[in-house]
This record gives C-alpha cells, sequence and structure tokens, in this order.
C-alpha cells in the first residue's frame, strides 16, 4: 500500500534520507523518503512531497469506520473471543481495551467532554458547549486513530463486562477513555513540545531513539471512581507502549490535582523538571516514565 501525505509550511523543512523502520505490532515497515520541491513565488512557499511505503494493516473484528454509517448505540460490545489477548486486560467488572466501532469513539468523546464540564453540566449554556466539543472530539479521534506518517493513536476504552443477566450497550457500558499517541522528537528538543530556536533547516528523523509515547485524555465517569478504573487503564496504555517498542513516555498533569499526582507518582512517574519553567504559566507539569 502508498500513502502519500503532502506538508505545507512556510520555510524550508529537511528531512533525513535515511531507512528507519515505522514500528507496529509484530509488524516492520520500511519509510522510503521521496522529495518534490516546487517555488511559489506568490507565496514564497515551498512544499515536501513525502511518500511513505507501508505494510497493509491487518483488519480487526467488529472495526468499523465508516463515516456515512448512523451511530447505532443499542449494538452490542464485542466478544472477548474476538480480541487478541494482549489487545484486551480484564479487571474487576470491566475490561480495557481499544475503542472499536464509531459509536464508541464517539462516547469517548462525550465523556471527554462531560468529565470536563462535570460541575456545571446541568446548565444549558454548558449543554451547548458538551455538544460542540463533542462533535469536535468525535472527528479528532477518528482522524488521530488512522496511522499518518508514522504517527498513530490509541483510543483506549473502559467497558462495564457483560453478565450473564445483564447486556449493555456502548452508553451504558463504557467508563473511561484515555489516549495513546506515538510521536517523534523534532530537532533540539529534549522533551514533548519544548521551546526552542530552530535554525532555517530543521531535521526531522524518524528513529526509534526520537520515538515516545504521549498519554492524554484520561477520563473516568463519577459513579466509576475510586474503583481502580483509571490506574488500570493506565496500565493498559503503558502495556500498549511496551508492545509498540516505546521506551518512554510523558503526560500532563494539573499541578493543583495532587491526587493524580499521587496515582502516577506510584506508577513510576516524575516530573521533567526543565520543563517546569516552561509549563508554569499554564499551570502543568510534564511527566515522565522510563518502560
Amino acid at each position: 500500500m502508498m500513502l502519500t501525505i503532502t506538508v505545507t509550511k512556510p520555510g524550508l523543512v529537511r528531512f533525513s534520507h535515511d531507512r528507519t523502520r515505522c514500528s507496529q505490532k509484530f509488524d516492520r515497515a520500511t519509510c522510503v523518503w521521496s522529495m518534490k520541491m516546487e517555488s511559489k513565488n506568490s507565496h514564497n512557499r515551498m512544499i515536501e512531497e513525502l511518500s511513505v511505503e507501508l505494510p497493509k494493516q491487518p483488519s480487526l473484528p467488529h472495526l468499523d469506520l465508516s463515516r456515512d454509517r448512523p451511530l447505532q448505540f443499542n449494538r452490542g460490545q464485542p466478544s472477548n473471543k474476538d480480541l487478541d489477548p494482549d489487545d484486551m486486560f480484564e479487571f474487576g467488572g470491566y475490561i480495557a481495551r481499544q475503542a472499536m466501532c464509531d459509536e464508541e469513539y464517539w462516547t469517548s468523546a462525550y465523556v471527554r467532554a462531560a468529565t470536563r464540564w462535570e460541575d456545571r453540566n446541568n446548565d444549558k449554556y454548558v449543554q451547548s458547549h458538551i455538544k460542540k466539543y463533542t462533535e469536535q472530539e468525535f472527528n479528532e479521534i477518528k482522524r488521530r486513530s488512522n496511522i499518518q506518517f508514522g504517527y498513530k493513536c490509541r483510543c483506549i476504552v473502559t467497558m462495564t463486562k457483560d453478565s450473564k443477566d445483564v447486556k449493555r450497550n456502548v452508553l451504558q457500558s463504557m467508563v473511561g477513555t484515555v489516549d495513546l499517541r506515538t510521536r517523534y522528537m523534532m530537532d533540539g528538543e529534549t522533551f514533548p513540545e519544548q521551546l526552542v530556536k530552530h535554525s532555517e533547516f530543521k531535521d526531522f528523523k524518524m528513529t526509534r531513539e526520537n520515538r515516545y509515547g504521549y498519554i492524554a485524555n484520561l477520563c473516568v465517569i463519577k459513579p466509576a471512581r475510586c474503583q481502580g478504573v483509571g490506574s488500570n487503564m493506565l496500565q493498559f496504555a503503558i502495556k500498549q507502549a511496551k508492545l509498540d517498542e516505546l521506551e518512554r513516555v510523558y503526560m500532563h498533569v494539573d499541578r493543583k490535582n495532587k491526587k493524580a499526582q499521587g496515582l502516577y507518582n506510584k506508577m513510576g512517574f516524575q516530573i521533567v523538571e526543565s520543563a517546569s519553567a516552561q509549563l508554569e504559566k499554564d499551570q502543568l507539569y510534564l511527566l515522565y516514565l522510563k518502560i
């Protein structure tokens, strides 16, 4: 399969022509770079055309990414028998795994929106924001979940397990969600999104040493809190990072959220002190875990 991506940026960007590996689970891909430079005087821009040769991805069971199909929230959960043991984690009455259909993507987006405004979600004005944010995040989750240019994102969800007597649909089952993203350090960076002075010529190398995982949007609905959902979902995300052969993961945390900081500290995350001053204005810490 040939994937072609066109990136338009002001200035000139230089990409490494090394042959590198795009790591997929149990797969290897060779990235073949080709560059086409076209000058546009009216906009004073350069267009970089990149070609990446990737193997065909195996289809996941029950995976449905059709944009035209109407959402059906009454659909049941896939059977555990259809899932690889490495792709799921059972704990208590829950199961953590990767989201597998549009309905789960949409519900993940709604959980994130509802959690963001959970103290004011009865306000009609806030409800409109929740609806708008859900639609935007739903589209973003779908976009990020498609592997592009070596970057990928796993939307991980935690679902309540069905019992013999009770069968739940997607909306009734989901209690938590989190993203695990694969990224690459840019030239000059020692940690994610570091403010550095780049020269006119920038290097971007898709090497194993530059790869890292980034965990974001960890959310658990109120009724499911204090039951180990957040910590187990985070452990599952770290396990997936290991399977993707990532050696380090990062995440941000609110400086005022001492409870979350305590949880992440117990799991081995440490504050990146060199990033603290840069994030002081946003009241965030950057955390780091070597895996």
